[in-house]
């Protein structure tokens, strides 16, 4: 089994109890963005960057002021503010023999996210993906790498003080195009 199918089996057990979880979700959430705000830096991805020559734009995408992580926790206390979409009943109707036919709005389970040098999308995309009920396999760009393994280590570390499953969040630490190609494969 390689690690990506291991990710993916973890993420998969995850999913089974994060689909009907329903505060626990907010708290979690919640500890995501005070976590956030006390220990987040990305100074490394930043040098490594000016080193390798990367433009100036893109050193500005990966830089993580003290505002920047203000506005990712934010981002995240504003997913709490949202409904929770779980459960939500989007259409219904009864058969002439009497049978309710109800949609309702369930999790997919697993989702897989490939993302680019914006170090701030992995609290983005996992704090969507659990308020939703699903969790998520996250694969970002080498240019921001050090920064997304801290972001995502910080969110695993709140996942451990909630109700929930800290491998509802995972990141590939791979950053080579293979990579990609397995996450974009894995079915089951």
């Amino acid at each position: 089994m390689t690690i990506l199918e291991e990710m993916g089996k973890k993420a998969k057990e995850a999913a089974r109890t994060l689909a009907v979880m329903g505060e626990e979700k907010n708290d979690a959430l919640k500890l995501i963005a005070k976590a956030l705000i006390d220990n987040t830096a990305n100074k490394i991805d930043v040098d490594n960057g000016r080193a390798n020559g990367l433009t100036e734009s893109i050193i500005d995408r990966l830089s993580l002021s003290k505002t920047r992580i203000e506005g990712m926790a934010q981002g995240v206390l504003d997913v709490v503010a949202l409904p929770d979409p779980i459960g939500a009943v989007l259409s219904g109707s009864k058969r002439p023999n009497g049978l309710n036919i109800t949609k309702v709005r369930v999790p997919i389970g697993v989702i897989g996210i490939i993302f680019e040098a914006r170090p701030n999308v992995t609290s983005d995309a996992a704090s969507l993906c659990l308020k939703s009920g699903n969790t998520v396999i996250l694969r970002g760009g080498k240019e921001a790498i050090n920064s997304n393994k801290c972001i995502a280590d910080i969110m695993r570390s709140a996942l451990e003080k909630s109700a929930l499953d800290k491998n509802c969040i995972q990141l590939i630490e791979d950053t080579t195009r293979q990579s990609s190609v397995e996450l974009m494969g894995l079915v089951d």
